[in-house]
C-alpha cells in the first residue's frame, strides 16, 4: 500500500478505512516533526504539536480540497499549530510577568555551534535555527523539504511575491551570518 498516492489514501480514509491514515502519518511525520522542532525549539513540544497536527488533519480530512497537494495542506496545519503553541507560551510568560525579549541579534551566534557540529549541513542547519522563525522556515521548506514557492506561500499564508521576498531576505541574513563569522569561504 506504500505505492498509493496521497489522494488515494485520503479517498480510502473517507470511505471508512480510518487505519489507512497511518500511511499518511508515516509519510509526513519526520518532516512535520523537523519543522515543529525548528519552530518550537523543543523536542517534547514538537512531538505534542505533531500529534495535534495529525489529529487536526484526520478530523478535517473531509474538508481537504484536492486543489493543492496534501503535503502543502498538512504543512499549513503544522505551521499554524506551531505558531499557536508559541503564542500560548508567550501569553503564559506574560501572565507570569516575565519579559519576553527577543534574544536573537544577527551578530550573536554561539561560537560553539561550529565546534559541536560534525559536517557542513549540520552546521548550516544550526545557523538556520538561529534565524527568526519565518526566515528559518522558508529556508527549510525550500531547500530541505523541497517545496515550491507556491506551496510555501500557501503554508505561510502569504502571497507568492512576499514568499519570494522572504526567501531572498532570508538568504541574505544567512549569508551575512556566515560572512560575519568568517565561515563564508568554506560554505559560500
Amino acid at each position: 500500500m506504500k505505492h498509493l498516492t496521497d489522494n488515494e489514501i485520503i479517498e480510502s480514509v473517507l470511505r471508512g478505512n480510518k487505519g489507512d491514515f497511518s500511511l499518511l502519518i508515516d509519510r509526513y511525520k519526520d518532516k512535520g516533526f523537523n519543522l515543529l522542532k525548528r519552530i518550537l525549539k523543543n523536542e517534547m513540544d514538537a512531538e505534542e504539536a505533531l500529534q495535534d497536527s495529525f489529529l487536526k488533519a484526520f478530523n478535517n480530512i473531509s474538508t481537504f480540497r484536492k486543489e493543492s497537494q496534501f503535503s502543502t495542506w498538512f504543512y499549513k496545519i503544522v505551521f499554524n499549530t506551531g505558531l499557536s503553541i508559541l503564542a500560548s507560551k508567550k501569553r503564559k510568560l506574560e501572565q507570569q510577568m516575565i519579559s519576553i525579549d527577543e534574544s536573537f541579534e544577527i551578530g550573536e551566534i554561539d561560537l560553539n555551534v561550529y565546534a559541536s557540529t560534525e559536517n557542513r549541513t549540520e552546521y548550516i542547519l544550526n545557523i538556520v535555527d538561529r534565524l527568526p522563525i519565518r526566515n528559518a522556515l522558508v529556508i527549510i521548506l525550500f531547500y530541505i523539504d523541497g517545496l515550491s514557492l507556491n506551496e510555501i506561500s500557501k503554508v505561510l499564508d502569504i502571497s507568492l511575491v512576499n514568499t519570494k521576498v522572504l526567501l531572498h531576505r532570508s538568504r541574505i541574513v544567512l549569508k551575512d551570518l556566515l560572512i560575519k563569522h568568517n565561515y563564508h569561504k568554506e560554505y559560500l
